[in-house]
């Protein structure tokens, strides 16, 4: 069900001087940025680093899973002792959900089914 990182995603209160850090002094590119969020590649991984300022996202919330569809993995991870924390809501790229394992470990799911940034 989980294919691959997909992002770790780190809570900034100044997006474009985070973001200029980041390519100065760890040699990473943007990708793609918008109101409240700047995607940095790393030259070895698809996976991205995404500087964000998203109030209802938790600081402690940093590693993005991929999944083909959120809304089918929520509804298998509840049956299977999951909690989910946060329902399926939009993103940009399509679906993202917030589940709690029977371990106590907080883990964000998310899909691709609006199709990727460009």
């Amino acid at each position: 069900m989980l294919r691959k990182i997909d992002c770790v995603m780190l809570k900034v209160t100044e997006i474009e001087k985070a973001a200029a850090y980041y390519e100065t002094v760890f040699g990473l590119k943007r990708l793609w940025q918008d109101e409240h969020s700047v995607g940095m590649g790393m030259p070895e991984t698809d996976a991205e680093m995404v500087l964000h300022n998203h109030a209802d996202l938790p600081k402690d919330l940093n590693v993005h899973y991929l999944v083909d569809d959120v809304l089918k993995a929520v509804e298998n991870l509840s049956t299977q002792g999951c909690v989910i924390r946060a329902q399926p809501f939009d993103i940009a790229i399509g679906k993202c959900a917030v589940i709690e394992d029977p371990f106590g470990n907080v883990l964000a799911i998310l899909d691709m089914t609006k199709g990727a940034r460009t």
